[in-house]
């Protein structure tokens, strides 16, 4: 069984549904499954020409904000958004001046015969820093406590948009962006932490010092001179490495900001 695996943030799913690229890439790569961030919509806001998957989606409160969704040919043994109750209990999560990261849609996890499957779209920590200890304080290691505990049942592989570029190698200009969101000591501790706890970056294990990016600012040109991040990642537990043939990062692909990132297991 070989599962292709897709992750992308669209930035808005009925804008990319518009430009066509979202059904486009479908159609071309034919994922098994495609695991979307910052849809931005409910189930039924957008026409999804797509017979052969079945959709799951968790979405924000808040309206044109945020959100997941997976999109999957092979049915799922169970779904479900959110984490799960003890830890939903465990942290105090208060609300900031954007809201709750529980009620913004940012987690869903689709379970198959060999693992879990979650999606997730990391809170930003804002330009001016502002959600930096919510993300360092609470988000992270609450996120990595819910994926050590789905990994007690079954292997865990995890996808998205996790607002932050790992190492130098992950971003144009590290030097210049030590002190800014996505690029700050305490989000990039996060990634350590996840990848200390077993979780392997996909991606870097196949192509330990090549430079692609999944992500390009909107202003001064950003992609088309390639100045990027890379943001968006798949890691799995350390049980699938044996079973991981391929993990690439498709920036040759327009309609977001974000590029599309994939993977294949081979089981």
């Amino acid at each position: 069984m070989k599962y292709t695996i897709f992750s992308w943030n669209v930035n808005g799913i009925r804008a990319i549904l518009k430009k066509g690229n979202l059904l486009d890439t479908i159609k071309k790569y034919q994922p098994d499954i495609i695991c979307l961030q910052e849809t931005k919509a409910k189930q039924g806001q957008a026409e999804i020409d797509l017979p052969n998957y079945q959709e799951i989606w968790s979405s924000a409160k808040r309206p044109g904000y945020s959100g997941t969704a997976i999109f999957s040919k092979i049915q799922p043994l169970s779904s479900f958004a959110g984490f799960t109750d003890n830890i939903n209990i465990s942290y105090n999560w208060e609300e900031d001046n954007y809201g709750s990261p529980l009620s913004e849609g940012r987690v869903l996890t689709a379970e198959y015969p060999e693992f879990y499957l979650v999606t997730v779209y990391t809170p930003n920590s804002k330009d001016d820093l502002s959600r930096l200890k919510l993300r360092e304080l609470l988000w992270d290691p609450a996120f990595l406590q819910f994926l050590k505990e789905l990994e007690k049942t079954k292997p865990v592989v995890v996808c998205g948009d996790f607002n932050a570029a790992h190492t130098e190698i992950d971003l144009a200009r590290p030097k210049q962006n030590e002190l800014n969101a996505g690029y700050t000591k305490e989000e990039r501790q996060g990634i350590n932490n996840l990848i200390d706890a077993g979780f392997a970056d996909t991606f870097r294990l196949l192509h330990p010092k090549e430079q692609k990016y999944s992500w390009w600012s909107f202003r001064g040109g950003a992609r088309v001179n390639n100045v990027g991040w890379r943001i968006d990642y798949f890691f799995i537990s350390e049980s699938l490495v044996k079973n991981l043939v391929n993990a690439s990062i498709h920036d040759d692909i327009a309609g977001s900001d974000h590029c599309p990132v994939s993977i294949e297991l081979e089981f």
